[in-house]
């Protein structure tokens, strides 16, 4: 796919979405990094369902330490893995309030020392909570960035790499929110909405698979 051609996809996923963002429910840093800890294998549905109940009773790494480990698990234990996110928690306050003063690291290295902690997760909170250009490849962006022609790649972290490397400067904040979104609801799985698809004569996804 040529330059000018991811130039127009970006530009008219902006047009159609001028300030996108997770969906998942945050008023903080931490806050963020907790949703996106549980939401590994699980929807922001549930996440949110979760969080809704627990962030007014625990929204500190003090708080939820002092709130206790079964306790917590009760919050969440609608959400799939729920006794090892729990534990990964507990341990992620304790290492924020014992080396970083109870606030969330700005660095990537800081935060996948954290437990539960991957490069995906990281790059979320790089990304949404402290606003750097960072992809957080998940499976809706791995599918689109390959169906489309925008990134191919055969692992998550060589379409990650392609997408900093080909995506320009100016969609680069907001670009893995845009394609999550469309994965999510236009460029689906089983049966994308060709249709529906603001980008679809700009798509290089061959029709005859459809």
């Amino acid at each position: 796919m040529n330059p000018a051609k991811r130039r127009e996809i970006f530009t008219r996923l902006q047009a159609a979405n001028p300030h996108p963002t997770t969906e998942l429910e945050f008023h903080s840093p931490f806050e963020l990094l907790i949703a996106v800890l549980l939401s590994a294998q699980a929807t922001d549905i549930s996440v949110n369902a979760a969080t809704r109940q627990l962030y007014p009773v625990a929204n500190t790494p003090q708080a939820i330490l002092a709130l206790g480990e079964e306790k917590l698990r009760g919050y969440v234990q609608r959400i799939g893995l729920y006794k090892t996110k729990a534990k990964h928690i507990m341990q992620t306050c304790r290492i924020l309030l014992e080396q970083h003063g109870g606030a969330v690291p700005q660095t990537r290295e800081a935060l996948e020392a954290l437990p539960g902690v991957g490069r995906k997760t990281a790059n979320v909170v790089l990304n949404t909570a402290f606003g750097q250009p960072t992809m957080a490849v998940d499976t809706h962006i791995f599918r689109v960035s390959n169906r489309t022609g925008i990134a191919p790649g055969k692992t998550v972290l060589e379409v990650e790499l392609k997408l900093i490397k080909f995506v320009p400067d100016e969609f680069k904040h907001d670009a893995h929110h845009w394609l999550i979104l469309h994965g999510r609801y236009v460029c689906q799985a089983r049966k994308p909405k060709c249709g529906q698809c603001v980008i679809e004569d700009l798509c290089e996804y061959r029709k005859k698979e459809l």
